[in-house]
């Protein structure tokens, strides 16, 4: 098990691709090199919002929406406490963010298996790119040695400078971002005493699977006996696990097989809970 509390990460301004200030704290990463590698993190639009074009990843993002409204299309939104699963492949935006708006995002890699570039890879080929070109509005445009300028959408230009290769899509699975409204689902008991869960759906045919639990107070939950990684997300409420106290805002990592782990609830608590793909 690892965790790792929000209170005491430290803010980073990122992605200096794209235009405007999003702010973001990175609660656990995967494994770099790994197909389930990831990135847990919450992001707080700030000062003059955040904008990207419309463009896609060869990785999956799940996105919460914990304050406010997140755009991800001219017209399509997700509310607030809405989830979005955004597969690998898939296009989306262009996104106008508001400055205020509150998101958990785990960013994690899809079920083709080309895994997830992470942000300190990232963040550094983005300077070196800087050197020979320019990001703006979420494109990449340098001149090449004979001359000619080039202009391409910033997270191709990255990948492309980070693994010396071409970018290549994976087929998409899916038409569309799948916006999914937690209200509009039931809470089923679970097979711990007192734990309430609702799958959202499971995705792909590894089986990404995105849900809440619910515990009540005095509950246990036993964590960690999937088939791969799971992720949870404290929304609210204080659990105790291991030998510490924790609250909202707080990031969990239980690996494959790892569990039972006991998560027990000192008062009624929820999580977003994902199981990332199994390989």
């Amino acid at each position: 098990m690892r965790v790792s509390r929000a209170a005491e990460t430290g803010t980073e301004q990122v992605g200096s691709m794209r235009d405007g200030k999003l702010d973001q704290k990175h609660l656990l990463f995967g494994e770099d090199g790994s197909p389930n590698n990831f990135d847990l993190n919450m992001g707080l639009t700030g000062g003059g919002g955040w904008r990207t074009p419309r463009h896609r990843h060869t990785f999956d993002q799940i996105r919460y929406v914990i304050a406010g409204t997140l755009p991800y299309t001219e017209t399509d939104v997700l509310q607030e406490g809405w989830v979005g699963y955004f597969p690998e492949s898939v296009h989306y935006g262009p996104q106008e963010r508001a400055e205020g708006l509150r998101t958990m995002v785990l960013q994690c890699g899809g079920a083709s298996g080309g895994g997830y570039l992470s942000v300190a890879q990232r963040e550094a080929v983005n300077a070196e790119l800087a050197m020979t070109g320019e990001f703006a509005k979420g494109m990449y445009t340098y001149t090449d040695a004979e001359g000619q300028t080039h202009t391409l959408d910033g997270s191709q230009a990255i990948f492309e400078k980070a693994m010396g290769h071409e970018l290549q899509f994976a087929p998409p699975r899916y038409t569309d971002v799948i916006a999914m409204d937690p209200e509009a689902y039931a809470w089923l008991p679970s097979a711990d005493l007192g734990v309430e869960e609702k799958w959202l759906g499971s995705f792909t045919e590894r089986n990404l699977r995105i849900g809440f639990l619910r515990l009540q107070a005095g509950a246990v939950y036993q964590a960690g006996q999937h088939p791969s990684i799971e992720i949870l997300f404290q929304i609210d409420g204080q659990v105790q696990a291991g030998d510490g106290k924790y609250g909202p805002e707080t990031g969990y990592e239980f690996l494959a097989g790892e569990g039972p782990v006991p998560v027990e609830a000192i008062e009624q608590t929820t999580f977003l809970r994902t199981v990332l793909h199994t390989f």
